[in-house]
């Protein structure tokens, strides 16, 4: 089954300095029917004007992590982490036993885009960490490269939660295809441009649920970048 969520049925939040489209129920929108996806639970699709950002705030037991599209993301934390995430970049920040940071968009003349998504992690109280990697456009172009998995197998950063997620660039004839094992979910979000999956025309900020799907075809891109979450088999977060 292939279920739609279009960009514009997408909840809003407008703060002046923060323009923001929630994928799920998050903050003072709530939809009964948004209410994550299996181990999803956010998906918050981003934009900072520059010079401002989100004050020192704490997390506790939840898998935080952001990719940036356009300028920079400042980042500081508890931990003692400082960093600027840059397209290309994805931070994770596993809060575990408690956190807090801040994140700003470190530029004062351009504007920062980008998405924070959260996943539910499958223990709670553990250690926080944090984890920092960049994925060159060439390792993304016409297939889905691997960025997050519970092992950090093939480079990719580790998540406390059986999940995955790829992230793949499309344009023209590029296409690509992933195969899920039996009983397993998939959510897949464009971040921007268009794309078809499995023969679906999708844009940006569209998302879709699939259930009972093995196979997921990628093509006809324009100026697509896509995530794909490889997910549980389970209808709501665990916790």
């Amino acid at each position: 089954m292939l279920e739609i969520r279009s960009a514009a049925d997408r909840g809003i939040a407008d703060f002046g300095w923060l323009k923001s489209r929630h994928t799920f129920s998050f903050g003072h929108y709530h939809d009964p029917k948004q209410e994550g996806f299996s181990d999803l639970l956010v998906i918050n699709d981003d934009r900072v004007t520059p010079g401002r950002g989100f004050g020192t705030h704490p997390h506790r037991d939840m898998e935080i992590f952001s990719y940036v599209l356009d300028g920079a993301l400042e980042h500081k934390d508890s931990m003692g982490t400082g960093s600027v995430i840059r397209p290309g970049d994805v931070q994770m920040m596993s809060a575990g036993t408690g956190v807090r940071h801040s994140e700003f968009n470190s530029s004062a003349t351009d504007a920062l885009h980008f998405l924070q998504i959260w996943i539910v992690p499958g223990k709670k109280g553990v250690p926080p960490r944090y984890q920092q990697v960049h994925f060159a456009p060439e390792e993304k172009r016409g297939r889905l490269r691997l960025i997050i998995s519970p092992e950090g197998t093939d480079g990719s950063l580790a998540v406390h939660q059986d999940a995955r997620v790829y992230a793949g660039l499309f344009d023209g004839a590029e296409q690509a295809s992933l195969t899920l094992d039996a009983d397993r979910y998939a959510y897949v979000h464009v971040a921007r441009g268009s794309v078809a999956l499995n023969g679906q025309r999708l844009n940006e900020g569209d998302g879709v649920r699939l259930r009972d799907v093995r196979r997921l075809d990628l093509a006809q891109g324009e100026g697509a970048e896509v995530l794909v979450f490889d997910l549980r088999p389970n209808e709501l977060p665990a916790f």
